[in-house]
This record gives C-alpha cells, structure tokens and sequence, in this order.
C-alpha cells in the first residue's frame, strides 16, 4: 500500500475489520522506533513532528491536547467518533489551540488538522468538490 493510499484511509477509512500487514521492511523500521501504544494515536518517534489520532471517546482528547502543549501538531480523523461528540471534541481542541496560540484548520471530512504557533500551516484544501481556482 503506497503513501498515497495510506492517506486516502486515514482522511475517509473504509470499515473493515481486517488488519493491516506490514512488509518485512515496514516491520523491521518500525521496530527500531517502537514505543509503547498510546491510546487513540499512532505509534510515535521522539522527533515525531506529526502526530496521527483517531479518538472513539471524548476522554481521548486530552491526550491530543497533551501533544499540542508540547508543540506537536495533530491530525485528528473524528470518523469513528459519536456525531454528538464530534463538536464537543473540535470545541475543546480549539481552546487547546488558543492557549498554545496555534491553528486549526479542516483538512477532510470530520478530518482536522491542530497545529502550535512552532508548525504554521500553509496552503489551502478545497473542500466543495468543486474545480474553483
């Protein structure tokens, strides 16, 4: 599976229940930088600048203010998230994200993106569909 397709899962992820197989290569570079799980996110590096999430209880969004406090930014995926949970999540995190003086932005269909003032963040996502210019 390319980078490509990883990032088409992550911003729309197709429900299954299957697991994902690592190639030997994949699993050998993972082991050298393997840390123990953290609930809701990714496995992470020490220089990880990036930090994947894909929270299922509102509980959850501590831990991704925990990583914005220490100017990680976050890609927050609120798919498999209760709809009335949703904007409970989103208003937390953008107290977060005042406090730290950083951004949000929506990056995908209940996919946004928090960064500190450390990580601007540039460009534009078209969100319509459309082919404005």
């Amino acid at each position: 599976m390319g980078i490509g397709e990883k990032i088409k899962n992550f911003i729309a992820p197709e429900e299954t229940d299957e697991e994902l197989e690592l190639t030997k290569e994949e699993a050998h570079v993972l082991s050298q930088y393997e840390q123990p799980q953290v609930e809701g996110a990714s496995r992470i590096t020490a220089n990880a600048n990036i930090v994947l999430f894909e929270p299922r209880t509102f509980e959850e969004a501590e831990e991704i203010g925990r990583h914005l406090k220490l100017k990680r930014a976050c890609a927050v995926n609120l798919h498999r998230m209760p709809s009335e949970y949703r904007q409970r999540i989103i208003d937390f995190l953008s107290g977060v994200i005042y406090g730290v003086d950083g951004s949000i932005r929506k990056i995908g269909e209940n996919v946004i993106l928090c960064a500190p003032k450390t990580m601007p963040v540039g460009g534009e996502i078209n969100l319509s569909g459309s082919e404005e210019e």
